[in-house]
């Protein structure tokens, strides 16, 4: 199915690291013209400079998920350097994670304005082009945290169980107007990323490295799905994805 991949214009948020810059990788070596986005600029650059290299196309742009003009700013590159955008994948989250009890109420409202208000963000962004040429495909990054509950992940699952629902309604909405959108979500477990460097509770970031240093595994293999999703065909869509360690008993 990779050949369904070459040629596709994609915008990949939170790209500067981690999954979405395994994801970025991959799919520009199978031939797709990426489009990062990240609040780390020299870091992008270092990626894309990676990917043209290497003989993939990519560029990129400052992103601040938070911010509606830096999503719509974003599309409009994908625009006026592919010609156009075929897919975007909702990658941008944080996870500081803390006990209710901790009342790290700074954490919990970032978490909402990035986890929720910046994939709303990226909706309104992509929406009415997906909408005009009856086409696209969007796909986000959950968590297992997004299926099932754990303590002291009260705010960030809260974020990851809204996007559940956000892009099933998203999937029966377009399917129901005829405007083709594809969704995926994509609900991880244990993945070796940045995501515990914001956690600040001293108990939680320790129980959340020792999970992660005996179970988690590389980026790329969530970036792995990433690339099946985009390629299967048009008329299919596979709407969840639970990924993980084998040996994580999640």
């Amino acid at each position: 199915m990779a050949s369904n991949i070459a040629g596709k214009v994609v915008v990949i948020t939170g790209a500067s690291s981690g999954i979405g810059e395994a994801a970025a990788t991959l799919l520009a070596h199978r031939g797709a013209k990426v489009v990062l986005g990240a609040r780390r600029r020299d870091k992008l650059d270092r990626i894309v400079t990676q990917i043209r290299d290497n003989g993939g196309e990519a560029v990129s742009q400052s992103l601040d998920v938070t911010v509606q003009a830096e999503n719509d700013e974003i599309v409009q590159l994908a625009q006026k350097a592919f010609g156009g955008l075929d897919a975007v994948f909702l990658n941008a989250g944080l996870m500081p994670n803390s006990p209710l009890s901790a009342l790290k109420t700074d954490e919990w409202h970032r978490m909402v304005a990035v986890n929720v208000n910046g994939v709303l963000n990226g909706i309104a962004a992509v929406l009415p082009t997906f909408i005009d040429q009856k086409s696209g495909h969007v796909i986000a990054a959950s968590s297992v945290a997004g299926l099932k509950a754990y303590p002291g992940g009260a705010v960030y699952g809260g974020t990851k169980w809204f996007l559940r629902d956000f892009m099933e309604v998203l999937r029966m909405e377009s399917a129901a107007e005829g405007t083709n959108i594809r969704t995926a979500t994509i609900y991880p477990a244990a993945i070796n990323t940045e995501l515990l460097d914001t956690i600040s509770d001293k108990d939680t970031a320790e129980g959340a490295q020792s999970l992660y240093q005996r179970y988690g595994i590389a980026p790329g293999r969530v970036a792995d799905v990433v690339a099946y999703a985009l390629a299967l065909p048009p008329d299919t869509t596979v709407n969840e994805f639970t990924v993980g360690p084998a040996n994580q008993p999640w």
